[in-house]
């Protein structure tokens, strides 16, 4: 949530924020109305436990009628309390200055396009590729599952655990601590993460247990910390998570229906980091990096995105996505199509969570925590199936592969 001090000192830059976001920037002034009651109602009530304080035993009916405003005046905060985090949990973060101001997804900018796009002619799209070479079923999926669901059979399964191979040892190398979370979290978690407010039609939730499935495993390695102080000296903490995600994709009605681009499960190796407030810009730059140097180490060509305003999501205050290049895509034309997106959301998440550090002066700030993608695993898949199709109808392994697959080429058989 946001830093209400900043609510009530700056409404005109909170407001410009949200208006940014597409969000109801009018939400500003009717928290500013119901804080102004909520701070007035609290003066009252500590004025009137002074003054209950200072009677002594012959007060004995004045105190009794304090004490009956005083219960009143308690009840009455709590519903104004309650308003206050209701409206303040419909506030999204606010962009950071350097994010571009935009309605949407086409106010993106493109920063820079990477890798040479295959030069095949008639390109097959992978979900044929992957057909005659028994790779992917989405129809048998979708007698035991349903649509958006697809197996993932002999070589292609064999990618998955290849690129989380990957995507573990060089993250390693880098001072990730590897992480297997749980895919089940509670309210006060999700809540917290930022993700129910606006979205939660995405989210798959078990209410027998009061339960959600995760979308993306931030969610639940978030909520690790709740609570706890970091030592400066502690700072960043990073962690690379592989786990499986659910998302509903309400809002995907008629979009990639067939294949696995766009489905109800999937796997994913995520990073996530904790840093003091004054890095989490460089720290944005340093996943974006990471992002990009596992995209050059399979070799496949890529554009990074800076995501406006308007195209950021409710706990973004900047992202970038990188899109790789799909060649069978748009009916063997081509496309760009989104496999990586990170994001620093400040300390919007970390405000709820509760989670702190002890600066070097001794006082306590809320971390920013930030998020990028190592390899969602279906559109990475996509992407290799595509981009290293040959004339012949296999597969070439990307180098960087090829000694985990221990082949160089995938064929009719599938291994």
């Amino acid at each position: 949530m946001l830093d209400v001090s900043i609510i009530r000192k700056d409404s005109d830059l909170v407001k410009k924020g949200l208006k940014a976001k597409n969000a109801d920037a009018g939400l500003v002034d009717r928290f500013l109305e119901l804080d102004e009651k909520w701070r007035g109602l609290n003066k009252q009530f500590d004025d009137l436990r002074a003054e209950q304080k200072k009677l002594g035993k012959e007060g004995k009916e004045k105190a009794i009628q304090l004490k009956s405003e005083l219960k009143k005046i308690e009840a009455d905060l709590l519903v104004l309390d309650k308003m206050r985090e209701e409206i303040l949990g419909q506030m999204p973060n606010l962009p950071l200055p350097s994010v571009i101001v935009g309605k949407d997804e086409k106010e993106n900018k493109t920063i820079r396009e990477v890798g040479e796009k295959s030069g095949l002619k008639n390109p097959k799209d992978y979900l044929t590729l992957a057909q005659e070479l028994d790779l992917i079923d989405t129809e048998r999926a979708s007698m035991v599952s349903g649509s958006r669901f697809g197996y993932l059979k002999g070589s292609a399964a064999l990618l998955e655990f290849a690129l989380v191979d990957l995507a573990m040892r060089t993250l390693l190398k880098e001072g990730f601590t590897p992480v297997i979370p749980p895919v089940l979290i509670n309210e006060k978690s999700m809540r917290a993460m930022g993700y129910l407010e606006r979205g939660k039609d995405e989210i798959y939730y078990l209410p027998s247990d009061n339960l959600y499935l995760v979308g993306t495993s931030e969610q639940s390695i978030g909520p690790m910390h709740m609570d706890e102080v970091f030592k400066e000296e502690n700072l960043p903490k990073r962690y690379v998570s592989f786990s499986s995600c659910f998302r509903r994709e309400a809002g995907s009605y008629g979009k990639d229906t067939k294949g696995i681009l766009r489905v109800h499960q999937f796997d994913k190796v995520e990073m996530f980091s904790l840093v003091k407030s004054e890095d989490s810009e460089k720290e944005h730059i340093f996943l974006l990096s990471l992002e990009e140097k596992l995209m050059q180490a399979l070799e496949l060509p890529y554009r990074v995105l800076d995501i406006c305003s308007g195209d950021l999501g409710d706990p973004a205050a900047a992202k970038y996505d990188i899109e790789a290049w799909m060649p069978g895509q748009n009916s063997g034309k081509g496309e760009y199509r989104e496999t990586h997106s990170t994001s620093n959301t400040t300390d919007f998440q970390s405000r709820r969570l509760n989670i702190k550090y002890k600066n070097s002066n001794g006082k306590l700030e809320f971390v920013h925590m930030l998020n990028g993608t190592a390899f969602a695993m279906g559109r990475m898949i996509i992407a290799i199936l595509e981009n290293y199709q040959t004339e012949k109808g296999t597969i070439k392994v990307p180098p960087v592969l090829q000694n985990y697959l221990e082949i160089q080429e995938i064929i009719k058989s599938g291994i």
